[in-house]
């Protein structure tokens, strides 16, 4: 059995900082404890007084396989992902075939074995139709059932109330929705050509996008489940209005939880002058009013989880005029970080990134024995170098589009190390080339 000794950490973990060193044996956390001797045939990696985490575990990305993988796949983006410190991603089901069967489930399972450098689950994407999959499905067998309850989705738009009452009703496990509502949008844009015709500007998307198509879903989303009793999961919150839907409770006493997503966290509607459709997402990135209110939900425990939605399209694509840029972010490689700069700005502690973007996904899911620096569970974990900047450009760009938001933005923190299931995948700016990732076991029902 190999080990390796982290010495001199900073171990972030369950609301506390404190000094310690942390000796993994084969794939799993040995002991915790300050002092421990490394001993004859350890390696051993001194912190150094920097920052030790649980990895990131992205409960909502895109990788793009099966499909689409012109613009990222289950390699080249969960390498990426290991290397801003995510170490384990869920991945959706808007590929090509959708993954909206057991039988596609299972079969993207097999895609992902021996190729993933982080660990990895799937998601079943729930349609109008396939209510019988979605009855039919076990505990473990996915992350949860995704349900897109907005335009822009194609045939995995879920518009039909009485499906949306049955998905609601007979989901075995938890469900997730992207909430805008499709009609608002519909006239939004409607009314957006009327004034612009095809030349619609960015600074119109989150008014087309907007606030009340939000709220108008996710309102919904939150009345299904309560009158279900189902798990609810509510993913990339954007906007101030959406917060009142929302507990301050502790998740462990919820049902009906809540997400944002980095990029929200990140950008306001000032940045579509410089960054224009770079920065498209659904949902709109909106108001500095509505990014500084998901943070105040972070912090008073209305909103659950961070995440990335990370979701690349190829540079030629995103380079379209409005109507015809797709929406999405790649953001794996760099979110971590994103959120440390939030620390150094003091908008977050590094106690509530741990928190919200490593416990609660591994909580909310049922994730055994991951997302937390426990003896017994597995090493997956992330040295963040705090006193180091790091500079995005292009020659340190691993997402297979091969760009980002961040260009030219020096972040104040670094990802020194990742490891995954106790193997150093990433250290010192490169990729080992270790594929360490592992399928993700969930074992939380309705």
């Amino acid at each position: 059995m190999s080990k390796l000794l982290i010495t001199n950490a900073r171990l972030i973990n369950e609301g506390d900082i404190r000094d310690a060193d942390v000796l993994i044996e084969g794939e799993r956390i040995g002991k915790i404890a300050a002092g421990i001797p490394a001993g004859d045939g350890i390696e051993v990696i001194d912190a150094g007084g920097r920052f030790l985490m649980p990895g990131m575990i992205d409960d909502q990305v895109h990788f793009r396989e099966p499909g689409l993988t012109n613009k990222g796949d289950l390699a080249t983006e969960s390498a990426a992902a290991a290397a801003g410190g995510i170490t384990s991603f869920m991945d959706m089901p808007n590929v090509n075939p959708q993954t909206t069967t057991r039988h596609a489930l299972a079969e993207k399972y097999a895609m992902a074995e021996y190729r993933c450098t982080a660990n990895y689950g799937f998601y079943l994407g729930a349609t109008n139709r396939n209510i019988d999959e979605i009855k039919a499905l076990e505990i473990g067998e996915a992350c949860g059932i995704k349900a897109f309850m907005g335009a822009s989705t194609g045939d995995m738009l879920v518009d039909d109330p009485v499906a949306l009452e049955r998905i609601f009703e007979s989901a075995p496990i938890i469900v997730l929705t992207h909430c805008e509502h499709s009609p608002t949008i519909w006239d939004n844009e409607a009314r957006a050509r009327d004034t612009f015709g095809d030349n619609v500007p960015m600074s119109e998307h989150p008014n087309i996008r907007s606030a009340g198509a939000c709220l108008a879903s996710s309102s919904l989303a939150v009345e299904l489940a309560r009158r279900f009793d189902a798990l609810l999961h509510i993913l990339h919150l954007t906007t101030a209005l959406e917060m009142a839907l929302f507990s301050k409770a502790h998740r462990s006493e919820k049902r009906i939880t809540a997400e944002v997503c980095v990029h929200h966290l990140w950008f306001d509607e000032s940045r579509y002058e410089d960054l224009g459709t770079r920065i498209k997402c659904n949902p709109a990135i909106k108001a500095a009013t509505d990014r500084a209110a998901l943070i105040k939900a972070l912090r008073d425990g209305r909103i659950d989880v961070i995440a990335t939605d990370h979701a690349p399209h190829t540079a030629g694509e995103k380079k379209r005029s409005y109507f015809k840029a797709p929406a999405g972010l790649p953001l794996v490689q760099h979110a971590l970080l994103a959120l440390f700069d939030l620390v150094a700005r003091g908008e977050l502690t590094p106690e509530l990134i741990v928190d919200r973007a490593c416990h609660a996904p591994a909580d909310l899911f049922g994730v055994q024995n991951r997302g937390y620096v426990r003896e017994g569970w597995y090493a997956d974990l992330v040295i963040v170098d705090p006193g180091r900047p790091y500079k995005v450009d292009k020659s340190n760009l691993l997402c297979k589009c091969h760009w980002s938001p961040f260009e030219g933005h020096e972040f104040s923190s670094t990802i020194d190390t990742t490891i995954v299931n106790g193997e150093v995948v990433y250290r010192d700016g490169e990729l080992t080339r270790n594929i360490a990732g592992q399928r993700l076991e969930f074992l939380r029902a309705r």
